[in-house]
């Protein structure tokens, strides 16, 4: 997103306007879009200022207020899949959500969806070790040297 005009040139092309100048004058004078002049001098019209507004998403979201919710729910049931949590919501608060926001918010809140969280994804297999021998030793004429007498 793109990030505002300075307030220097806001209340210079709104000072021009109140001149008497035109909008569209204002705009080749300042190399501006006269879209931005006009929501300029409306913005001082109805706000009495230039500020710009916050620009993007309060990031609260509509699930926000029911986080002490889903903290005591998980509580008390801990094995609630996402889709038990996405009917709760919709049939105790009346809210309608779709099962990966509430992945993301359980994320948010520090909260863990999955059933067991003894049970983990196992770890990668290395690559470029060579395959495992059947004596479970290196295999022959690695990482041994001449005088390195049997230590690897």
């Amino acid at each position: 997103m793109g990030r505002p005009h300075p307030m220097e040139l806001r209340s210079r092309v709104v000072a021009f306007v109140e001149e008497g100048h035109g909008h569209r004058e204002a705009a080749r004078h300042f190399r501006v879009s006269p879209k931005f002049v006009n929501d300029m001098v409306i913005l001082k019209r109805e706000r009495g200022g230039l500020m710009a507004q916050r620009q993007g998403h309060s990031g609260d979201g509509k699930l926000a207020p029911y986080d002490g919710w889903v903290r005591e729910r998980l509580a008390v049931k801990g094995d609630l899949t996402l889709d038990e949590i996405v009917v709760e919501m919709a049939s105790v608060h009346g809210v309608t959500v779709h099962r990966a926001s509430v992945g993301k918010w359980l994320h948010r809140l520090g909260l863990s969806h999955k059933k067991n969280a003894a049970r983990q994804r196992t770890a990668a297999a290395r690559r470029g070790r060579g395959a495992a021998q059947l004596g479970g030793g290196p295999p022959a004429g690695h990482g041994q040297h001449a005088g390195d007498a049997g230590l690897y």
